[in-house]
């Protein structure tokens, strides 16, 4: 029976349980009507660009094969055998034809037929359908520029209309210039001691934690002016859906603190301005969560992430850098080793924030400590509907206003069986 939510949830109040952070109840509810259900990134176009070109991955603990096939189409399979549930593809990535299981031997080819099965007229008497056994589609898989998505639910909407204006937000951060763009420098993984939730509300609204958790980085030159300046014109934003964006104005400098990144920010912005429109005349995305896991980040260092759930406590991050695909390499190369010294595993900032995530769900563990919900208030009554930002921005740039928007999205989910109990 499915725990009910409502008690635990109060985004009118800005009062969030504790409990949503610890009980394994609660989890296996969410694999069931979060990550069985949302739209979830699985990789970038850029790193399956030839036939053949596959990506193993995870929707929720499901494994996921991504692959293009002979065609050039981009499918998305569950990871696994049909024989006797195996994973099929140990590889993180790589090009083939076909996959074959390390287990019995059946083989699969990229468009996910079975064509290989060992002593198939000996042992199954020619009586197995080989084409009822090829591997499991997800229901769904889309791309939005270069960014692929898949749901596991065949009754989702689309996924254009799953994210609704935040998708003018995400062209902010990966499609400023012609070519959209690329990773570079490969994909860093580790194991965080928390909840998935915590990392994921983090980069949709949380500026209020870096000057004082980030001080001593900043101080040591790793945080730009915005993150310890006045910024009268930044704001949270929610654009809906549970989707979030923290900005900043647009006159304020966000980005990585090297002179070759600088120069190219300030010499393409009137471009950006020119390709997405007045919009971007007016603010700058500087991070964001496309509810429920992938984030993003551009000061500092530019970053995207999944927050891979593996239990109530327990987050496996996986996060790549990013650039323009048109920017010159030595930019490039900037904006990479950026990304190494500030996020990722041994980045400066990237330590503070697992601290602060690791200790507000092992706290969570105290009988006592869930009887007292958090207080998520910050704001409460200073955010609304900006038809201009099309989304719901606050007055002011701290603010927990898409902290609540997060995790009423998050409360609507687990409270319905289905799609279409589902509002807007």
């Amino acid at each position: 029976m499915a725990t009910d939510v409502s008690r635990l949830v109060d985004a009118e109040n800005g009062r969030i349980s504790r409990r949503i952070f610890i009980e394994q109840e609660i989890y296996e509810q969410e694999l069931e009507r979060i990550f069985a259900r949302c739209w979830l990134f699985l990789c970038h176009e850029c790193q399956i660009p030839r036939p053949g070109d596959f990506f193993t991955t995870y929707m929720g603990e499901d494994p996921v094969l991504v692959v293009r096939d002979g065609n050039g189409q981009v499918g998305a399979f569950l990871n696994v055998c049909r024989h006797r549930g195996n994973r099929l593809c140990r590889a993180e990535a790589g090009n083939a034809a076909s996959f074959t299981c390390a287990y019995h031997g059946w083989t699969y080819r990229n468009d996910g037929r079975l064509v290989g099965v060992p002593f198939i007229k000996e042992a199954y008497h020619n009586a197995l359908e080989r084409e009822r056994w090829g591997l499991i589609p997800v229901a769904q898989v889309e791309s939005y520029k270069g960014l692929v998505f898949a749901t596991f639910d065949a009754e989702a909407p689309p996924l254009r209309e799953y994210l609704g204006e935040m998708a003018w937000y995400l062209d902010a951060f990966f499609d400023r210039r012609e070519g959209g763009i690329e990773v570079v420098g490969g994909l860093h993984k580790w194991i965080m001691p928390c909840n998935w939730k915590l990392p994921a509300e983090n980069f949709a609204g949380d500026g209020y934690h870096v000057t004082w958790s980030h001080v001593s980085a900043i101080r040591a030159g790793f945080g730009g002016d915005f993150r310890v300046g006045a910024d009268p014109t930044g704001v949270a934003l929610s654009p809906g859906n549970g989707h979030c964006v923290m900005t900043v104005g647009a006159n304020m400098n966000a980005d990585p603190p090297a002179p070759e990144i600088q120069a190219y920010e300030e010499k393409i912005f009137p471009e950006i301005v020119q390709r997405l429109g007045p919009r971007a005349g007016t603010l700058k995305p500087v991070a964001g969560t496309v509810f429920p896991n992938f984030s993003m980040l551009k000061p500092t260092s530019r970053t995207f992430r999944v927050w891979h759930p593996r239990g109530p406590e327990k987050t496996e991050v996986w996060a790549w850098v990013y650039v323009d695909k048109a920017a010159p390499p030595e930019v490039k190369e900037a904006n990479r080793l950026a990304g190494v010294r500030v996020f990722g595993p041994a980045g400066v900032f990237e330590q503070d924030d697992m601290d602060n995530w690791q200790a507000c769900t092992q706290t969570g563990r105290g009988v006592v400590a869930r009887r007292h919900p958090l207080n998520y208030e910050m704001g409460l009554g200073h955010d609304r509907w900006n038809d201009d930002l099309k989304a719901v921005a606050s007055d002011y740039r701290f603010s927990e206003s898409n902290h609540r928007q997060f995790y009423q999205r998050w409360a609507q989910l687990m409270a319905a069986e289905k799609w279409s109990e589902l509002k807007s």
